[in-house]
This record gives C-alpha cells, structure tokens and sequence, in this order.
C-alpha cells in the first residue's frame, strides 16, 4: 500500500531506542536516510533519538549511544520507528506504552525495527493491522496466544497503512529504501543501495527466512520438502516413514539424503528443530516447563528435559536462570 506521508520536501524522522536493542537493525534503519541527504546534496530527512529518560543507551552489545530527548517534549514527527532488540518484552513500560498512544492519538506513523513491534503490539497500536519482527519472536508469541487482533507475518518488512514493521538484521536497510523510493523517488532508493553494496532492494513480499536449499548451500527438492514437513509439524512429530512417504522416498533414500546433505540422520534433524523452537520458548515466553514440552513434541517433561541437557549442556530450568542472568547483567549496564 502507499505510504500515509504525503510526498513533501522534507521528514523527520524518530528512532526510540530501547535498552538492548540492536545495533545494526538501527544502523540499517538510520544510514539510508543519511546517504539520501548526501546524493541529494540536500537535508531531506532529519532524524532525532529518543530514549525514555533522556540517557543515553545501551545497544545488545553493551555499546551506549547518545540520544536527543527524553520522551517528552513530544517531538513533532513524520514517522517515528521503535528500535527493539534482547529482552524486549522488559521495556514495555507504562510511560512508554502511553507516550507511543499519545503519538498515534496525533496521527503519527508508526513504525518498528527488530523486535521493536512486541512494544507496539503491547500498546494496542498493530491491533487489526499486518505486521512483522524478527522471525525468533514471530513463533513465541503463536504458542503463547498474545495479541489475537494482530496478523503477524513472516515477511522482511510490511506497509500497512500508517505502520511500518520490519524484522532485524539489514532487512530496515530494505524498508527504508521502499520508503525512500516513493517518497523521493526510484532512483534515489537505487543510488543508496549501489553506495552501500546491496545488489537488490528486496520488497515487501520478501520473506525473513533463507529457504533451506540456501541454508545448506545446496538445493535437493526431496529434502528441502521433508525439512518443511518438519518444521510444520514440530507440536505432533511425524514418523520417519511418514516422512518418507509424504516425500515419494524410501525411509533408506531418505536416511541416505539427510546424511549426504546434513550430515546426520533425519531424527536427529528433526530433534533439533524441535528443541531450537523449545529454546525460544523458554527464553521470550512464561510458558511452563510442561507446555513448552507439548508444544514441542515431547511425550512428557523428563524425557525434554534429558534432550535438552545432552543438546545445549544444560536443563530447561536452567536455561530460564540464564536468561534471568542476562537480564539482570543488562540492567546492571544500563544502570537501572
């Protein structure tokens, strides 16, 4: 859909960093409109960074970035982004959460990058509208049924009318260029991403996830079947002969693809997919223990908790007390 900001001389443009948020999704959010001002040799976009208290910012490297503002004075905006990244689900406090209402109570754009559109979604603002964030959070917030009024897809990035979502790594470079491009122009949006290496402007019917032929760096059609077959049946498993039927092969054939082009054998893929989606689970849900074992394919908690120990070298239980340790040295950095 076309953009809500009417074609105009100049933006501004907000970014509000959240503590831990990442470095390079911001970055790539950010240098697109910074390299559209230098080959325009004209300010077309000006940018102003707010954090809630007006301090500066840790990013999930520990790096602090200054910023402009604190909440208030509210800024007067074209387009304000959310710049999520660890732990997101800690910084969706009330004053952040009201301030983020008061600015679409104006008619403010919207916008998030990485895991930025969890705090949007928390403050009611994705409500009825198409979204992303990054693909690790997409399947957590399924399993635990949060926000029903919220269509969350797997795409790069989505334009739904007056909110702009994006996943992490370099996909907001790909928002931003989209944006730039109908904003200033086609050719603007190409000349940034020759000046930045990036060989295509992806679009929004880009997905996050490189297909597995990719992955692998390889591309076999009977495997790539048998692995989507897996990761879309992880709750109730299949069976290995199942597997193999469903893909026209033998349960040898199918043995002799995953250890030519894996490097192991199929279960053993499978167990892993399952205890990587157990992993995410744990660590950006309150699931319990239990449920996080059904919802993964488990038949009962001490089997998924000896899984888990042998894979990741240590239980369940343990893997919460890391991650309460990571947020606890997080604040620690952020001196909260």
């Amino acid at each position: 859909m076309e953009p809500p900001i009417p074609a105009k001389g100049h933006y501004d443009i907000g970014f509000l960093l959240l503590p831990g948020f990442s470095q390079l999704a911001f970055s790539s959010a950010l240098e697109p409109l910074r390299m559209a001002n230098h080959l325009a040799d004209r300010r077309l976009y000006t940018w102003h960074l707010v954090s809630r208290d007006g301090n500066a910012v840790n990013a999930s490297s520990g790096l602090g970035v200054a910023v402009d503002q604190a909440l208030e004075p509210m800024p007067s905006l074209d387009l304000l982004l959310v710049c999520g990244g660890v732990e997101v689900q800690r910084h969706d406090d009330r004053a952040t959460l009201s301030w983020l209402k008061r600015l679409a109570e104006r008619h403010i754009p919207l916008g998030a990058v990485c895991t930025g559109g969890y705090v949007l979604a928390r403050a009611g603002l994705l409500d009825g509208y198409r979204c992303t964030l990054h693909w690790e959070h997409i399947g957590s917030l399924h399993e635990a049924r949060r926000f029903p009024a919220v269509s969350f897809t797997s795409q790069l990035f989505v334009m739904d009318r007056d909110r702009y979502t994006c996943s992490g790594g370099i996909a907001p470079l790909d928002m931003m260029l989209n944006l730039i491009g109908r904003q200033q122009g086609l050719a603007l949006a190409e000349a940034i991403a020759e000046e930045f290496i990036h060989e295509r402007i992806r679009g929004v019917g880009d997905r996050q996830r490189a297909p597995l032929r990719v992955r692998l760096g390889h591309s076999h059609p009977k495997l790539e079947e048998v692995a989507t077959l897996m990761e879309a049946n992880l709750q109730e498993p299949l069976a290995l002969d199942e597997l193999a039927s469903y893909a026209g092969l033998s349960r040898r054939q199918l043995e002799r693809l995953f250890q030519r082009y894996v490097g192991c054998p199929p279960l053993r893929y499978y167990l892993e997919l399952r205890l990587a989606r157990a992993r995410l689970l744990l660590l950006q849900t309150h699931m319990p223990i239990t449920e996080v074992a059904l919802a993964c394919g488990f038949v009962s908690p001490t089997h998924f908790t000896k899984c888990y120990h042998d894979h990741f070298g240590h239980s369940p239980s343990g893997e919460r007390k890391r991650r309460q340790q990571r947020q606890d040295d997080l604040a620690s950095l952020s001196g909260e």
